[in-house]
Order: structure tokens, then sequence, then C-alpha cells
């Protein structure tokens, strides 16, 4: 695959399509089954209050990936992400109920670089809080 975003169609500033990523306890379970994460503070509401936690939290790399897709879906190639990095700053907590808990996720481009690549910058918020910080990925444009 190529990514089908042009490198000298894009600017600083450009404004990533942003998308709403919708996470339930089932998410959280199926996410546990394939990555082999299986820790009660992700499924389990009784330990994660134990713990000192408001309730049960997705995973940290789900939350991550799921931030990521904002880049992938942009280039309609996942192949074209060369670095991605995100600090983790406040959980994303999934409480037990038919609605379950949002992924919001916006992404600019920061800087264009060498090689057809560009920075982007990605919010990514939760009941209204900002759950990663530092989330940048550069990618490699047609």
């Amino acid at each position: 695959m190529t990514a089908k975003i042009a490198y000298d169609d894009v600017e600083v500033g450009t404004e990533l399509p942003a998308q709403t990523f919708p996470v339930t306890r089932a998410t959280l379970v199926r996410y546990a089954g394939a990555s082999g994460d299986f820790n009660p503070i992700h499924w389990n509401e009784k330990f994660a209050k134990e713990v000192g936690l408001p309730d049960v939290i997705a995973h940290g790399m789900f939350t991550m990936a799921e931030a990521i897709r904002v880049v992938t879906d942009w280039t309609g190639d996942p192949g074209a992400v060369v670095e991605y990095g995100v600090r983790f700053t406040k959980p994303v907590v999934v409480p037990n109920d038919d609605t379950g808990a949002e992924i919001e996720v916006s992404g600019k481009v920061a800087a264009k670089l060498d090689d057809n690549t560009v920075r982007v910058d990605l919010t990514a918020k939760s009941g209204g809080q900002k759950v990663l910080g530092m989330s940048r990925a550069v990618v490699r444009l047609a």
C-alpha cells in the first residue's frame, strides 16, 4: 500500500478528520483476549476500585491504537506510520452500562520534515479529559 495523501498537498496546520471511538466493557474483553493482557483493572470493577481507580479502565495500548487510527485512515496506509509515541496522562474510564466511554481524537500536521514525511500531533480525550499527551506520529506521504 501507499499513502493516498501527497506530501505537496499538505501544509503545516492541515487538520485530519476527527473521529470518535466507542469503548465498552465488551470491547475491553475482546482486546484482552487479542493482546493477552488480562489485568483485572481492565474488566473487574471491584478490583479496579480496590487499587484506587474510579472504575474499570481501558488498556493504554488500546487507547494508543485507537488514536493512531485517525492517521492511518487519513493516509489510507497503516505502513505509512514511521514513528509513533504517546504519554499516558489519564485513564479512559469505562462504566458498566450499555454506553461505555468514548475516545475523541483529532490531529493536525505540526511539521513538514524530510523524505516526504510529516509530523502529526494528536489530541485524544475521554470524558472531557486529555488521555494521551505528547501524542505524535511521523508519517511518510506519497
